[in-house]
């Protein structure tokens, strides 16, 4: 289709680790010659300079107002909705996120439309454009950092200690480097004799799962399913894989009644947990699973407090990807940033303490992990984004939804138009009266 209008680009502010955007120069630049504007706001942390926008033939500026649709990729502040603009990001509202009520309540307000990233999907409801699989990249980097920074704070020196953090390397073919390099040292070492065998557990199998697994491969392993847990014998040269699906996490209530998965998906309620039978096995739990409340949680604190008790405890890390605040992991109890990124779930103090030591499992729960990798997971965003940036230039955010003009992929998406809820997320009514109420 033929390409027109004007597309703003928000700087991010969320913290000063959110280096992304949802575009690179080169994508800019693709867009400008189709005869798209571009305005972006000017950034001092982006991962790409203004100048290299500027070259690829945007307008660097702090005013972008006059820009019908708004790109950016974290939640924007209240105060910067303009009536008859469309705002595209990841709004963090579809599953009524307390915290992000009154940013919803405030666009409503100003009679503006928003797009939301994380459900432009297919007719089958697979997503279509995602950070996702760099969220697993950037969480499996950190993870391994994790652990090898708490052995070490008990006395178990292991070539883990040699991975840093995501954001400290130049990009994602660096960290690999390094992992690999751990690796190989990790075979020849040998795994230590009190970690035998040492299991990295992965909760899900999607994108950010893949992303995940992918790192971790870089290590020597052996893969087994997770009913080959029980029994398991050490071994001394390789780290554990195992990867749990749903029937792993769930069985049905009722007797002589097959896991069925898309009956667990419709009526999760006929179902109960399972998956803490698995956990005395592992000594990583990587979560990468979508949860919301009508799910069981895969660790409830009652387990860990009654675990660590026992003396029984082998969990060292957790990595919680998917980062959902006492949810699937209950004992994720707030979410950290680069900066200051884990902290033990002290089971003495019932509270979360930072640092890795403690009595408890250390918890890495960094909300926005691809922001580790801003080059890397901007480019592959920008580009999954790509099919859809026409749609978007040409949008009047004055027309009817209906005859917008936009393919059902982005209508699924659209969770306000106009200053008003559509139809498939009149839900979120109820979580923006709850937060008024309060």
């Amino acid at each position: 289709m033929q390409m027109s209008g004007c597309i703003g680009i928000r700087r991010e502010d969320k913290n000063r680790w959110e280096a992304r955007a949802p575009l690179t120069p080169d994508q800019v630049a693709a867009l400008v010659e189709g005869g798209i504007e571009v305005k972006i706001q000017p950034s001092d942390i982006r991962g790409f300079a203004d100048k290299d926008y500027m070259a690829a033939g945007a307008e660097v500026v702090e005013d972008i107002s006059n820009c019908k649709v708004v790109l950016a990729v974290k939640e924007i502040p209240a105060d910067f909705f303009l009536p008859g603009r469309a705002y595209v990001f990841f709004s963090h509202t579809i599953k009524g996120q307390k915290e992000n009520m009154p940013m919803l309540k405030r666009l409503m307000e100003a009679g503006a439309s928003l797009v939301d990233y994380e459900k432009i999907t297919d007719e089958k409801g697979r997503r279509l454009v995602f950070f996702g699989r760099y969220a697993g990249f950037a969480g499996m980097i950190d993870t391994l950092w994790a652990l090898g920074r708490r052995l070490q704070i008990k006395g178990i020196e292991t070539p883990l200690v040699e991975i840093q953090q995501a954001y400290h390397y130049h990009g994602l073919e660096a960290a690999k480097q390094v992992v690999s390099e751990a690796g190989r040292k990790l075979a020849r070492q040998g795994v230590p004799r009190s970690l035998r065998p040492m299991v990295v557990g992965f909760a899900g199998y999607g994108n950010v799962s893949g992303g995940a697994q992918e790192i971790f491969d870089l290590l020597p392993h052996v893969q087994v399913d997770p009913e080959d847990l029980f029994g398991l014998e050490p071994i001394a040269d390789k780290l554990v894989k195992v990867v749990f699906h749903e029937r792993h996490m769930v069985r049905p209530k009722h007797e002589n009644v097959d896991f069925d998965l898309q009956d667990y998906y419709d009526n999760p309620g006929n179902y109960e947990p399972r998956f803490e039978e698995f956990l005395n096995h592992l000594s990583v739990l990587v979560n990468c699973i979508f949860w919301t409340n009508n799910y069981p949680r895969l660790i409830t604190r009652k387990w860990v407090e009654s675990t660590w008790a026992s003396g029984e405890a082998k969990l060292e890390v957790i990595g919680d990807i998917s980062c959902d605040i006492e949810g699937a992991v209950e004992i994720t109890t707030e979410s950290t940033d680069p900066g200051d990124p884990v902290y033990v779930f002290d089971v003495d103090k019932k509270e979360a303490c930072p640092g890795f030591q403690g009595r408890g499992p250390v918890i890495l729960a960094v909300d926005n992990l691809p922001c580790e990798l801003p080059r890397d997971s901007s480019q592959h965003f920008g580009k999954s984004l790509g099919p859809f940036l026409p749609y978007l230039a040409g949008l009047d955010p004055a027309s009817d939804l209906e005859s917008s003009g936009l393919p059902g992929s982005i209508k699924r998406a659209v969770i306000v138009w106009k200053g008003e809820l559509t139809g498939a997320y009149r839900y979120l009514e109820k979580y923006l009266a709850e937060t008024a109420g309060t």
